[in-house]
């Protein structure tokens, strides 16, 4: 039985891509380092140090660049953002139904819960976990680790929703369920590779395949 629900915020409750990919867009020209190249859909989702690092930031300068991105996107890149389609109709069936419900994001908490408050995401939530500024907790496995002692949740009764495969694998380390959205921003075929136990293609379908999953 399914008691407790965590979600990632990024590509499977809201879709930030814009805003984080204009904000590391930023930090990049202020580093005077090249631009991004077309398909960025990879930059929503994993920790601000991995991210940079596969750009080809030094080590020692990834702390500038970090400074550099929440320049931007704490002035606006967290409002270029926007609840996917029945997202908040299906948090709240989810709601009534009794599960806690969980916020489990790499982003950093200070601004995580500026995002679902503005966005009603908040009200559904009775806990909220994310990375802190020096990106401590920005890996999954250790989130939910967190999360799990956190919410006093057991993993055998508790999933992961997500949409990279830092999620999925994070829910397995700590042998948990997960569902992957397939909707948000990994690559073909990650989540699948990645071992998600119910994948969806579809915001709106969340709460039916939550209920299949407990059935099995």
């Amino acid at each position: 039985m399914i008691q407790t629900i965590f979600f990632d915020l990024d590509g499977t409750l809201t879709d930030s891509g814009p805003g984080i990919i204009n904000s590391v867009s930023h930090a990049l020209e202020k580093l005077k380092m090249p631009p991004l190249e077309d398909n960025n859909s990879w930059l929503v989702g994993p920790s601000l140090w991995d991210s940079f690092t596969k750009l080809g930031v030094p080590r020692e300068k990834l702390d500038v660049a970090i400074s550099f991105y929440r320049e931007r996107y704490c002035a606006i890149g967290w409002a270029e953002n926007s609840c996917y389609p029945g997202i908040l109709n299906q948090l709240s069936k989810l709601h009534s139904d009794g599960y806690i419900l969980c916020l489990a994001t790499s982003k950093p908490i200070y601004y995580a819960k500026k995002i679902t408050g503005y966005f009603g995401i908040q009200e559904y939530l009775t806990h909220q976990f994310g990375s802190e500024l020096d990106g401590t907790r920005s890996d999954k496995t250790e989130l939910l680790k967190f999360g799990l002692i956190k919410s006093n949740s057991r993993c055998q009764s508790s999933l992961m929703v997500g949409d990279r495969k830092h999620d999925i694998i994070g829910a397995k380390n700590n042998l948990m369920r997960s569902i992957g959205a397939d909707y948000g921003y990994g690559e073909k075929g990650e989540l699948y590779l990645s071992g998600a136990d119910q994948i969806i293609l579809d915001p709106t379908k969340l709460y039916e395949v939550i209920k299949i999953l407990e059935g099995k």
